[in-house]
């Protein structure tokens, strides 16, 4: 069984996919499987990436409720 892919392996799969698919939409395939390539790997690096630490920005915390009035409510 010894290697899977030797490199006539190689060459045979590249003159089928030119068979398969001409010369005029090789390089379209190429570009689109290397940009798909390219945001699988930014979006696994966004994963594994662990988390910025949180910046020395100042948190603003919500104004306190106005006082509760003493008053009764008011009847209709």
């Amino acid at each position: 069984m010894g290697d899977l892919l030797q490199p006539w392996h190689l060459i045979l799969l590249a003159i089928v996919a030119f068979l398969l698919f001409g010369a005029k939409r090789l390089p379209e395939l190429g570009k689109g499987l290397g940009e798909g390539l390219k945001g699988f790997r930014e979006g696994i690096k966004g994963v594994t990436d662990p988390a910025p630490p949180p910046t020395s920005q100042s948190v603003q915390t919500p104004p306190p409720p106005p006082p509760a009035s003493n008053e009764p409510p008011k009847q209709a």
